[in-house]
């Protein structure tokens, strides 16, 4: 790939369908294709020269779907603010954030009456596995009607994983920091947590699938640190200040996993 242009070498190869293409001169074709119109005609002229076959099939199918494109109204355009939230979560996503808001919130309101819990604070308590709902619901295969064309999409790898968990940690952690806040929980003690749990979620997601390794996660944290701490009323040591060094390993461990097998996020199982 040139600085500015892809080479007629790749063009031609991609447009006549050839196999021996590295997987990343591929990726890197289809997301330079996306902003280069340049390219684009370049691509449509090799098509023309290279697979005949493919471009009579796609000038048969267009010469159907023009008359009926012609007489469908045109869908209206959509808002500047509204297609860039678009590149960052899809709409299913909104309903699980506002959920994951609505849970925090409700931990608040326990944690400012007395709800016999002791020294436990359930924002605290809850607070690690938050986001990694939020995560859950971004990547699940049942949330997302567009699941097969996100899995498919030139970016579809670890750059639209990062996009979109970014997305729930800019939703979640304010609201957690006014959370910790009004209940006197400092900021480090639930954000160190909460962002080990989200590199764990992804280190994990590049083999398992990012829903299920959320799902798995979140149901650990519930048997062996929720259901014991409301039960004993005592806030264990994985919640207190002498735990946030192995928190802090955690979170060092999971992003190094993420990053060395950056590669895994463009596998279709990573959607899962």
């Amino acid at each position: 790939m040139s600085v500015e242009h892809a080479s007629m070498r790749i063009i031609d190869g991609y447009a006549r369908g050839d196999t021996d293409i590295a997987a990343d001169e591929v990726w890197a074709l289809e997301a330079h294709l996306e902003a280069c119109g340049v390219c684009r005609d370049r691509l449509s002229a090799a098509v023309t020269a290279e697979a005949p076959a493919v471009a009579a099939l796609v000038g048969t199918v267009w010469s159907g779907l023009e008359p009926q494109l012609a007489a469908t109204a045109t869908m209206p355009r959509q808002r500047r603010w509204s297609a860039r939230l678009s590149r960052w979560m899809t709409p299913t996503m909104m309903p699980w954030l506002a959920m994951v808001v609505s849970v925090t919130l409700l931990a608040l309101l326990l944690d400012l009456v007395d709800t016999g819990f002791g020294e436990v604070s359930l924002v605290l308590l809850l607070a690690p596995i938050l986001p990694v709902l939020g995560v859950a619901a971004s990547w699940s295969r049942g949330l997302d009607p567009a699941y097969e064309l996100t899995a498919s999409a030139p970016r579809a790898g670890l750059y639209l994983v990062l996009r979109r968990t970014a997305s729930v940690l800019a939703v979640v952690v304010p609201v957690l920091l006014v959370a910790g806040w009004v209940t006197g929980v400092t900021a480090a003690q639930w954000l160190l947590p909460c962002l080990a749990f989200t590199s764990t979620t992804l280190a994990l997601g590049g083999v398992v699938g990012v829903t299920r390794a959320a799902v798995s996660l979140a149901a650990v944290w519930a048997a062996a640190v929720v259901a014991p701490t409301l039960a004993t009323s005592r806030t264990t040591f994985a919640l207190q200040t002498g735990s946030l060094p192995v928190w802090g390993l955690v979170l060092a461990l999971g992003t190094a996993v993420v990053i060395a097998r950056r590669g895994a996020y463009s596998v279709l199982g990573a959607h899962r």
